[in-house]
């Protein structure tokens, strides 16, 4: 599924790219090119690939069949801003939610009133299923003791039926040649440079159960306690 590699590169490149001059569609395509460049070409110690277990017994799947249903990315950004940063990104399916958000987890704080740092605070952006933006910071419980606890503050935005979808977006710029949101040509070449030394099976294949977050084998590649596992009610 190479196409999981290259949406989360262009996931990756709308958030973490610099600020364009100005509004120009070219120069926004620029910066987006400009942070490809920054990332370094992906290893096999930088991937796991998955595939849920039941998969191969799926109508039209081969039975010997190496295609993931499951990616888990780690990625560097060798930019001034980003060097030292990791990027982690997974996409899948048989989850146990579908939800599309992006979680930057800050610094943790040392211990100052206890043995143990508290937990890290962190801003949630979610784009699908629903809009919301949240905070988690720490906050004094309750009570005469001195003791933390980490509160959520969240705001959402219901969706306006009139509201283009983001296909639907896509296709209307694509009918009038707005060119913002598609690849250049130098752009599609970064990504083939980021992603080619792992295609053609050059990972191994990890089997997980549907309703999980994934094989074990993704807490090789991520930092202790970095995924956060999306909660929602949808």
């Amino acid at each position: 599924m190479v196409q999981n590699h290259l949406l989360q590169l262009q996931l990756l490149s709308n958030i973490a790219m610099e600020p364009p001059p100005n509004i120009e569609i070219e120069r926004v395509r620029d910066e987006k090119v400009k942070l490809l460049r920054s990332i370094r070409t992906l290893g096999p110690d930088d991937v796991v690939r998955g595939q849920f277990a039941g998969y191969l017994k799926e109508p039209g799947v081969k039975a010997d069949s190496q295609v993931e249903t499951y990616v888990a990315l780690r990625l560097s950004v060798d930019s001034w801003r980003w060097r030292g940063v990791p990027f982690y990104i997974r996409a899948g399916k048989s989850l146990p939610v579908t939800v599309t958000e992006v979680v930057v987890n800050l610094r943790p704080t040392p211990a100052q009133f206890s043995e143990a740092p508290p937990p890290n605070n962190y801003f949630r952006f979610r784009v699908t299923p629903n809009l919301e933006i949240a905070a988690a910071v720490m906050v004094k419980a309750p009570g005469d003791e001195f003791l933390g606890r980490s509160t959520q503050l969240m705001v959402t935005d219901s969706s306006d039926p009139q509201e283009l979808e983001a296909y639907e977006e896509l296709l209307g710029d694509a009918m009038h040649g707005i060119q913002m949101h598609f690849a250049r040509q130098d752009y599609v070449e970064e990504a083939w440079r980021i992603v080619d030394p792992i295609l053609d099976n050059a990972t191994p294949i990890h089997l997980y159960n549907p309703g999980t977050w994934g094989p074990s084998e993704v807490n090789s590649i991520v930092a202790a306690g970095a995924w956060a596992d999306p909660v929602t009610s949808r």
